[in-house]
């Protein structure tokens, strides 16, 4: 037993597709999602610490990098589908949670194996970097759903992906990082050239407005 299937692992998330099941002009894999997730969470730390806010940084690290990578067992599964009801995302939490601690005990040496539930547990948690994790896993979902917009995909549902995850990130505006986010790089995201772009303001001042009346 070493770290061999750890690593195995990872080329296994460099073949999970992102959003299956929808036409998209882009795929995306959940290896890429998972760099691009500890890229925003790094650029939002700087933003907290920036504010005076103390971030553990190996904590932030470590939840970004790894919080996809139990997605090597049960894939990525589809977003309406997968909170459909609590008890369907209960009970998909519990597989996930089931299947990595037997991977741990199965093919992680036994001196690394707390560290490795740390690392391969649920990130999204209450702690400052918990809650960029959040975030920052909600951006690029965003970002994901806009570059199908910019583009024309007529796919509707990359309009409620952006939707959802404007409304998620809206729930930590509290955070400095969410704060700059709104302020000035969401302004910048619509102030791009493209067809739908006077659509994509109205939805996401309605958004906002919603959010913030809730």
């Amino acid at each position: 037993m070493g770290l061999h299937q750890y690593i195995t692992g990872l080329t296994n998330l460099e073949t999970l597709r992102r959003a299956p099941g929808f036409f998209k002009y882009e795929e995306h894999s959940v290896a890429a999602h998972s760099f691009k997730v500890a890229s925003i969470a790094q650029m939002l730390g700087d933003i907290e610490e920036h504010a005076g806010n103390q971030v553990n940084w190996q904590r932030l690290y470590e939840k970004s990098l790894n919080h996809d990578y139990t997605e090597r067992f049960i894939g990525d599964i589809k977003t309406p589908v997968k909170y459909a009801t609590k008890s369907l995302r209960s009970m998909l939490a519990d597989v996930e949670e089931s299947m990595t601690e037997n991977f741990i005990v199965g093919e992680i040496p036994s001196e690394f194996q707390d560290t490795y539930r740390r690392r391969l547990g649920e990130g999204k948690d209450d702690t400052l970097e918990g809650k960029i994790l959040s975030v920052a896993d909600k951006v690029d979902l965003m970002y994901e759903g806009f570059g199908e917009i910019e583009k024309g995909n007529p796919e509707s549902v990359f309009l409620d992906i952006y939707r959802e995850s404007l409304k998620t990130i809206l729930q930590f505006r509290e955070l400095a990082s969410v704060q700059y986010f709104l302020d000035h790089i969401l302004p910048d995201m619509l102030h791009e050239n493209f067809a739908d772009k006077s659509h994509l303001k109205a939805i996401t001042a309605e958004t906002i407005a919603q959010v913030e009346a809730d």
